[in-house]
């Protein structure tokens, strides 16, 4: 970074443009004459923790602090010890200042400062060893992360605020791994490596006929002995067979083999979707899209091509010069130790580079993952890209993303460049070795030139498929970044496990209880103490202001999470006890955004009850109030429904909902704001719909509009994760209590609306 210059030689100067405003006028106070503000960061929590302004600013002379919630500023000039420390933990970020004697000042902050703190460490970093060293500050490109613009070291290319997690880098035994994938196929497998092994033995025949054929014929010939013509037909019949039969057997060793592969990344990605599908939703609140389908697309098929290809090679390539390392040392020894001489340099080679590759392919599958996310938020979302006139901005993101990639890529391919050609020298280098050699044994009468020539052959060979293995290294530890990625999910538990013995209920009443429930999202303390029990058909409905707990609530007697303290009771029975499939088969969800698949209206509706006959279809849509709308569709209920129900309005889109819980006729009903998205006129449609569908239920309802609860036998008031009041709405309007402000509250903004109306 550069300091901007002073206007003049006398007045301080308030440098960079992130300076917030109001503190311009105590700084220029502060400032030396000639001093300048490098950069700043403006820290928001004092030590309690409460929400108050601080800030830190570096100059090239000091660092200047006034620290929240106080008035007197502190400096510090740079001096030989002085550093400057950042880490964060629950989402404060904290800087602490430290020389050689312990810490002089410390500072949080929330981190949505966070980028600005790590340009303050980088800047403050220049200065001090620039005042330590006596040299100036060498004015340089900055060094940033494409994605969030973070400060990175020169030699830095993972950013510290996108790269949070350690990235363990991959092992090549993680493809070991994949024998559990293999082992239903093993008979197909033992076929396959069988006809490799004779496939290969095949293509050892060619190069021991030229020997004799060279001694016998050519050589015998050019010295004026006759060509037996038989004798030319057997090694020509013996070159011709050996080679249609490597044909047939590499035919057949490559199909079997292919198939057996397409089948392990079939199960393979099976696997994965199917683990993935059972994870809990705490699992996908920290996860891209885009990520999780680059790993089970891209990321198994890279797998399906290594199995069926490369693998196939490398075992092929090994089997080679097993056998032809045998064949050269029963032709001459002192050659075969020739051939040999290249291998440790290789070696060292391959063991230098693999490390690289590992983990460079492991962070390309990471910034590809980048992409993909682009793409997994702008095509679902592309009415909100439109609407709001956000193309370019988009486009943007994609080429910024696209380019990061472009640079990972570049990086590694500068290793791979060299160690190719290199390997591909050496084996050559190695040839020109054996040619010297031979020659010279030639010469001494030690070996004819027939064996020579079959000796350059095999070789030739030899080194063919050395220079094949190496070139596996890369695909390789493209496999075993695949793998570790894919296994980063088959390894994931789920936080909602299965019991090991789970409770079978014959017959579901719908009784809930809870027992002093609690819940935390991370360090944060969501729901406390929650008691409550539930009649079997009562209608509960929870109120409260937003972030009082309701959805966190509802989540967990879906068991969507498992509770942290406490436990919820089905018939007197804990729900963790249950297999989660059969207890959440009893509850039906009405979403307050509802979900649609991309296929036909009854499809949709059909959802939860695959087998359902088209009278069963027909009579839940009625019941919802859907059936008359369906009608008018152009194909009625074979009507495709566009990705995430596109075609159809809110109101039509929830019924739907409506129509599908009530075809699996759940004993347990769970309405999180069904209506509060809709106009008046389709909420009443909505309502009628609601009303046949919680009929005999246990209904447990969140509504924005407390005007919906009037069927609710009780109402449960939350405040802050815990349950302040119970009771019918009479009853908590006559206590004034949290309800009654609630709905007070509710009532004068409607009335505000009608009268902005009028």
């Amino acid at each position: 970074m550069t300091t901007e210059q002073l206007p003049s030689a006398t007045a301080p100067a308030l440098a960079p443009p992130s300076l917030p405003e109001p503190w311009h006028g105590e700084l220029e106070k502060k400032l030396a004459s000639g001093e300048n503000v490098l950069t700043s960061v403006e820290v928001d929590l004092d030590a309690r923790l409460r929400f108050t302004k601080g800030i830190i600013v570096v100059t090239e002379r000091r660092l200047l602090a006034r620290s929240p919630g106080e008035t007197v500023w502190h400096d510090w000039a740079y001096r030989p010890g002085l550093s400057l420390k950042h880490h964060d933990h629950a989402g404060v970020g904290h800087l602490e200042l430290q020389d050689g004697q312990g810490r002089l000042a410390a500072w949080r902050f929330t981190l949505g400062q966070n980028l600005h703190a790590l340009r303050l460490i980088e800047q403050f970093r220049e200065r001090l060893d620039s005042h330590v060293s006596g040299l100036p500050v060498q004015a340089a490109e900055q060094n940033v992360c494409p994605s969030c613009k973070a400060p990175l070291e020169p030699d830095q290319d993972e950013c510290p605020i996108c790269t949070k997690v350690l990235h363990t880098p991959p092992s090549t035994l993680t493809l070991f791994r994949l024998w559990r994938f293999a082992l239903p196929y093993r008979g197909q497998l033992a076929l396959g490596f069988t006809l490799m092994l004779l496939s290969t033995a095949a293509h050892m025949i060619p190069p021991y006929l030229t020997k004799p054929l060279m001694d016998n014929v050519l050589i015998p010939y050019q010295n004026g002995v006759k060509i037996d013509p038989m004798l030319v037909v057997w090694y020509m019949s013996g070159l011709l067979g050996s080679a249609v039969l490597a044909w047939v057997l590499g035919w057949g060793k490559t199909y079997v083999l292919a198939l057996v592969s397409e089948r392990m990344g079939a199960d393979l990605r099976s696997a994965t979707y199917e683990h993935l599908l059972k994870l809990s939703l705490e699992y996908f609140g920290g996860k891209r899209t885009g990520d999780l389908m680059s790993r089970i697309g891209s990321g198994s098929d890279r797998i399906c091509v290594f199995l069926s290809l490369h693998l196939l090679d490398f075992a092929s390539d090994v089997l080679m010069i097993v056998m032809t390392g045998v064949i050269l040392w029963s032709l001459n020894p002192w050659l075969a130790v020739m051939t040999l001489l290249p291998l440790p340099f290789i070696a060292w080679m391959i063991h230098i580079v693999r490390d690289r590759l590992r983990t460079g392919f492991e962070k390309i599958d990471r910034v590809w993952g980048e992409v993909t996310n682009v793409l997994a938020d702008t095509i679902p979302g592309i009415r909100v890209v439109k609407a709001f006139a956000q193309e370019r901005r988009e486009a943007s993101r994609f080429r910024e993303a696209n380019a990061h990639n472009l640079a990972v890529n570049d990086k590694l391919n500068k290793v791979w460049s060299l160690f190719s050609p290199t390997v591909s020298f050496l084996t050559e280098l190695g040839l020109l070795v054996i040619w010297c050699f031979g020659i010279w044994q030639v010469s001494q009468g030690d070996i004819t030139v027939g064996v020579l020539t079959a000796f350059i052959a095999y070789s030739s060979r030899f080194y063919g498929r050395l220079d094949s293995m190496s070139r596996i290294v890369s695909v390789t530890q493209k496999s075993a970044s695949a793998a570790k990625r894919i296994f980063d999910i088959l390894d994931h538990v789920s936080s909602v496990p299965e019991p090991v013995a789970p409770v079978k209920l014959e017959r579901i009443e719908g009784r809930i209880d809870l027992r002093e429930v609690g819940f935390r999202y991370g360090n944060r303390a969501v729901n406390r103490g929650i008691s409550l029990n539930i009649k079997a058909g009562e209608m509960i409905g929870l109120v409260g202001h937003s972030g009082s707990g309701k959805s966190t609530l509802v989540n967990l007697i879906c068991r969507f999470y498992d509770v942290s303290e406490g436990a919820i009771l089905l018939d007197g029975v804990d729900i963790r006890a249950l297999a989660v499939s059969d207890y959440r088969s009893n509850i039906g969800l009405v979403l307050q955004e509802p979900f649609l698949f991309f296929g036909t209206i009854a499809d949709n509706i059909a959802y939860g009850k695959p087998g359902a006959s088209r009278e069963d279809i027909i009579a839940a849509a009625r019941a919802a109030h859907a059936h008359e709308f369906i009608l008018r569709l152009p194909q009625g209920y074979d009507s495709m429904v566009g990705e995430r129900g596109q075609g159809l309005s809110g109101g039509e889109r929830q019924r739907i909902s409506i129509a599908r819980a009530l075809l699996i006729d759940p004993r347990i009903l769970i309405m999180d704001e069904a209506t509060s998205s809709v106009d008046s006129e389709t909420e009443k449609e909505i309502q009628k719909a609601l009303d046949n569908l919680v009929q005999g239920r246990t209904t447990i309802a969140i509504a924005h509009r407390l005007s919906t609860l009037h069927r609710a036998d009780r109402l449960v008031v939350l405040d802050r994760g815990e349950v302040v009041e119970v009771g019918s709405h009479d009853e908590l309007m006559a206590r004034e209590g949290a309800y009654f402000r609630l709905y007070e509250a509710q009532a004068r903004n409607v009335d505000t609306d009608m009268d902005d109306k009028e």
